[in-house]
């Protein structure tokens, strides 16, 4: 069993800092309702290191304080995508020797999405941190249909393409709207009886492996993954549809 605990000067001091908004005005009592706050969030001796009114009524708050619990490492599981594929060339042989030929993927953020910084950066063939995006390899066929893309046109665009994956971005989570719009298009197909012909991947800074599960994705993709983790499950996934794995 390894138990650990946050720190900030000595090990397993329990030290943390956290930062949030109240709807109240800077005065004699604000700092000392961040403090009690702190108390109720489970933090011992909370220090408010700072306070910044931020429009009339609204107070932000720097605040220290022990945490008085511990995790146990043993239990935490690693929910996130594995491949054995590593870089574009091993992926594209992998392709054409498990698949034998291009794999067709459809991208897009979809509904009130409109942000095409995470599709653009996995499907573009410049791709990011130096990793080649989907439109480089040799043996992908991609369609980037962009951003605020009901999910009626990617499914129809999908349809068309005779696309083996669809891929969803979503930037915009604010009350868990994302939610709301990969739970439509999963809907969506299933009403149309198209859910098991499409690989599905979606991918976002809110994004675990364990949520899109849960929505019923096949795989997600959160903070730091590159086009190549995408492009190689991608892959593994249709040779495993196919028997070829």
């Amino acid at each position: 069993m390894l138990n650990v605990r946050p720190f900030g000067d000595t090990i397993g001091d329990g030290m943390v800092q956290m930062s949030f908004t109240l709807p109240i005005k800077k005065d004699g009592k604000s700092s000392q309702a961040a403090a009690v706050l702190a108390e109720k969030l489970g933090l011992e001796e909370p220090y408010v290191a700072h306070e910044e009114e931020i429009a009339p009524g609204f107070t932000f708050f720097v605040v220290y304080g022990k945490c008085r619990f511990d995790i146990d490492m043993d239990e935490i599981k690693d929910s996130r995508v594995v491949s054995k594929l590593t870089d574009m060339h091993e992926i594209d042989a992998f392709i054409k020797d498990k698949i034998g030929r291009p794999l067709r993927v459809v991208g897009a953020c979809i509904e009130t999405d409109a942000h095409t910084v995470g599709i653009d950066a996995i499907l573009n063939m410049k791709g990011y941190a130096g990793d080649y995006g989907l439109e480089r390899y040799e043996n992908f066929e991609v369609v980037n249909m962009g951003a605020q893309v009901k999910c009626e046109s990617l499914i129809e665009r999908a349809v068309a393409f005779n696309a083996d994956a669809i891929l969803v971005s979503t930037i915009v989570t604010q009350k868990d709207i994302h939610i709301l719009h990969l739970t439509k298009l999963i809907d969506m197909l299933e009403a149309e009886g198209l859910r098991n012909r499409f690989v599905l991947v979606v991918g976002g800074p809110r994004i675990s492996n364990a949520l899109a599960g849960e929505l019923g994705y096949d795989a997600g993709f959160g903070r730091n993954s590159l086009p190549s983790h995408v492009a190689s499950f991608v892959a593994e996934k249709m040779a495993e549809r196919i028997g070829k794995s």
